[in-house]
């Protein structure tokens, strides 16, 4: 199994589809693939998410493993956003001046209703057509 110090392991809600359209994002925009994946469902995703005293039950954030840290919240969407390619780079950049506290408020927002505005999936987004090797099981 890829470790975070080898990659950077973003960890998704699999069920979720705000989070798995996010993943192909990404996937797109990682021209560098530079990035590992992992649906907090699978083994690997439990495994991460216990290593970094995180919760299994209720995740409602995307997770960013790297350097043996868990970035969480705005924090992971930016560090993430800032190795894409633009616009992802350029939004990351003008996002780190928010203060987290309203980064994280409207984080929270969007989490608590993305199923009901984006839908929720009844299997798990495992892997993405020619990505198989990025996603960690």
């Amino acid at each position: 199994m890829a470790t975070d110090r080898e990659y950077p392991i973003i960890l998704f809600d699999g069920m979720c589809n705000l989070c798995s359209r996010a993943v192909r994002v990404v996937l797109r925009r990682d021209r560098a693939k530079v990035f590992r994946f992992a649906a907090m469902q699978s083994a690997a995703g439990r495994e991460m998410l216990r290593e970094h005293g995180l919760s299994e039950r209720g995740v409602e954030y995307l997770v960013l493993v790297e350097g043996g840290r868990a970035y969480v919240k705005s924090d992971a969407v930016i560090r993430i956003a800032s190795r894409l390619t633009w616009p992802w780079r350029w939004w990351a950049a003008v996002a780190r001046v928010v203060p987290r506290v309203v980064r994280d408020f409207k984080y929270d927002l969007i989490a608590r209703v993305r199923y009901r505005l984006f839908g929720k999936r009844t299997t798990c987004l495992l892997t993405s057509p020619g990505a198989g090797e990025r996603f960690l099981s």
